[in-house]
């Protein structure tokens, strides 16, 4: 289930309407708001989302846990998080601020790759991939960033790389900057859909037999 979640920045809520009832607030104003979260997500509905955002979470979420005042956003419309269950409101996500945040691509194991936002930090990045990050870069100013001690801590296999060896565990496809990484461009996320969809099947032993392997480049 493909899911936005957006909370209220406390730096723009001076009548501080964050964890109010929706019977409390005269209408949602979106220019209060951050995305934390546009990802595809293991649940079957809001009352499922509620749970999991409250308990485990996802490497995409960049957020606190979900509570009153939230918006959740489905291909159903838009809902507010009320004090019992969820309200269906109007929810302008055109005028929310989004300019701390990168295109990528999210690849995991056994599944297609798909596109998310994310914030442009180590500790964004750190949470989606699950460790501490390593870059292997493409000849075409994108890089895959992933977890450097994946395989020494048992995650699968992922994908084959190129000239070799194997990536294991959840990682990101980004665009590099002159300093910083970017979003990645129409073209960019083409070319790794294709490139990375229909997972391969990589076997316990292969991934163990390449622990092995170092990245050429990382940081």
């Amino acid at each position: 289930m493909r899911l936005k979640i957006y909370q209220i920045n406390p730096d723009k809520d001076p009548g501080r309407l964050r964890y109010m009832a929706f019977k409390q607030i005269e209408k949602v104003d979106p220019t209060m708001y951050f995305k934390v979260l546009d990802a595809e997500v293991d649940v079957k509905g809001l009352e499922e989302a509620f749970l999991k955002f409250n308990n485990e979470g996802h490497p995409l979420h960049n957020g606190r846990s979900m509570s009153v005042s939230d918006i959740v956003v489905t291909e159903d419309g838009a809902f507010y998080c009320d004090s019992f269950g969820f309200k269906k409101t109007e929810f302008d996500e055109s005028q929310v601020d989004t300019s701390n945040l990168i295109k990528v691509l999210f690849v995991r194991p056994n599944e297609d790759p798909y596109v998310a936002e994310i914030p442009d930090t180590l500790e964004a990045k750190q949470k989606a991939v699950g460790g501490y990050i390593e870059y292997v870069y493409n000849s075409d100013e994108t890089a895959l960033v992933g977890d450097e001690e994946a395989k020494l801590k048992g995650k699968i296999g992922n994908r084959y790389l190129d000239g070799g060896g194997i990536i294991a565990g959840d990682f990101l496809i980004v665009g590099l900057g002159e300093e910083d990484c970017r979003s990645l461009t129409s073209e960019e996320i083409d070319k790794y859909m294709e490139k990375y969809s229909n997972a391969p099947s990589i076997t316990p032993e292969e991934t163990a037999a390449d622990v092995g392997f170092r990245y050429i480049n990382f940081m």
